[in-house]
């Protein structure tokens, strides 16, 4: 009622368990056929409520890897917390055959908003690539890294493919934040030889002769500058020297420098990161774009111990759902403060949290602390919990509406993570309004607060955990 023009999506949460870790959780929904309320960037609590959504004026547009992170301002030496998405629209057939499925249209860019709720800065990719959904990474040098993609023009004949073709090639881009300008690249199509693909080149011919043999997907920057890379249609996850740009090794894939232990094989994978030791992470979607369409394996959560003496990697956990889930594409899995896994799994409608010890095939249940459900055919490419305090630049909202011989004031504000409370206020005119409720406890995103008191003017106060006056509202009338 106080915010009429949000309908974000609701989810149902299935599992809630005491020991998760603090914080929220951040999706952005969307869907590849049917989308149920708006798109675009969700912060939600752990009942499900919206906490802050921005939404998107139409479904052909997304968001995707909205999260939290830590911007570093290189010219004053600061730091803060701040919102960080891509934004624009993903090549989806029906609607879009003219690049290979879940690659990004020309057009989108990256955004970073701060606790206000107020843009700070919006990165777009560089020399004729488009920004990627995939990974947009805040470092310590003030700078971002993300993946951008473009087709280059080619002759697919030797993989396949059509004469004139095209491949989707992948590239690393690093960019000042403070001068905007490109400090480092990194070309997949010049290190990695696509005839190793594990996606046959006639796929081209469903995007317009365009093929996509790499799908980059993620970035993860190491202690010693080196960055991991995972490519998910080669099923391998790479070692990048950054200073010399020189693969230091390949994990998966035809030319895995590593032979892979029980339980540690991994197709059409997400989301590698780096672990402390010689660990890595990853979302292991294990299904299912095999020629047959037939999954390889359950998806799950992955964590992999790396011997680099003896070239062999050892499962050390794994985080399976129950029901089983095939993700056919997309998900992720981060680690948490409190040593609990956070998947988010891709395709599937599901995000969940997990006790550090995982569980294993044919076992979902074990280790499960939380779990939620989006509605319809909703899916976010990856899911987040992260510690936030929003403090809206914008006022609270409210709508009154009288019946019954009440009125009923509605309270919101969209974003405000402090709010405890509200006061409600009324009276004959805008100059005479008294607190009519001192102190209406928030439930959910919007708190009603029926009163006796015809008004016709109202008005709402947010309170603070301490009764402190965080925002006022403006005044409206009930007819």
């Amino acid at each position: 009622m106080s915010a009429p023009n949000l309908h974000p999506m609701r989810v149902a949460v299935t599992t809630q368990r005491p020991g998760t870790a603090p914080g929220k959780i951040f999706v952005a929904p969307y869907s590849l056929s049917g989308m149920v309320g708006q798109t675009g960037s969700l912060i939600a609590d752990d009942s499900g409520d919206p906490v802050w959504f921005r939404p998107l004026s139409s479904t052909n547009l997304q968001n995707a890897d909205f999260r939290v992170q830590t911007y570093h301002n290189s010219r004053t030496g600061t730091t803060q917390p701040v919102l960080t998405w891509w934004q624009g629209s993903i090549a989806i057939p029906p609607t879009y055959t003219n690049l290979p499925g879940g690659a990004p249209e020309p057009g989108g860019c990256y955004y970073i908003y701060d606790t206000h709720y107020r843009l700070l800065k919006t990165v777009s990719a560089r020399h004729g690539f488009n920004a990627d959904e995939h990974e947009f990474l805040l470092t310590r040098r003030g700078t971002a890294l993300f993946i951008a993609s473009k087709p280059v023009p080619m002759d697919l004949r030797p993989y396949g493919g059509p004469r004139n073709g095209a491949i989707l090639d992948s590239e690393i881009q690093e960019v000042d934040l403070a001068t905007g300008r490109l400090v480092f690249s990194w070309d997949m199509l010049a290190h990695v030889n696509p005839a190793d693909s594990e996606v046959p080149a006639t796929d081209a011919s469903s995007s317009a002769g365009i093929w996509d043999p790499y799908h980059m997907n993620s970035i993860d920057e190491g202690p010693g500058g080196q960055l991991l890379v995972s490519a998910r249609n080669m099923w391998a996850v790479y070692d990048i020297a950054k200073r010399t740009g020189r693969i230091r090794w390949q994990l998966g894939g035809k030319k895995s420098d590593f032979t892979l232990g029980q339980n540690a094989d991994f197709y059409w994978q997400h989301d590698a990161r780096f672990r402390p030791g010689n660990t890595i992470s990853m979302f292991d979607d294990g299904c299912c774009n095999s020629p047959d369409k037939t999954p390889e394996q359950q998806s799950h959560g992955l964590i992999l111990s790396l011997d680099f003496r003896h070239h062999h990697a050892s499962a050390v956990k794994t985080y399976y759902h129950e029901p089983p889930l095939y993700a056919a594409s997309q998900g992720s899995s981060q680690e948490l403060s409190n040593g609990d896994a956070f998947i988010g799994w891709g395709q599937e409608s599901y995000y969940s949290e997990y006790a550090g010890a995982g569980n294993s095939e044919n076992n979902g249940l074990r280790s499960l602390r939380y779990d939620a459900k989006m509605p319809g055919s909703n899916i976010s490419y990856r899911a987040f919990r992260n510690e936030w305090i929003g403090t809206p630049y914008y006022p609270p909202s409210v709508a009154a509406r009288a019946g019954g011989g009440q009125t009923i004031v509605y309270a919101s504000w969209n974003g405000s993570t402090q709010t405890r409370a509200w006061q409600v206020l009324g009276g004959p005119d805008t100059g005479s309004l008294v607190p009519l409720v001192s102190h209406a406890r928030r439930s959910g995103f919007e708190t009603a607060v029926a009163t006796n008191n015809r008004g016709p003017y109202f008005q709402v106060k947010a309170l603070d955990a301490d009764g402190t006056v965080l925002g006022t509202s403006r005044i409206v009338k009930v007819d």
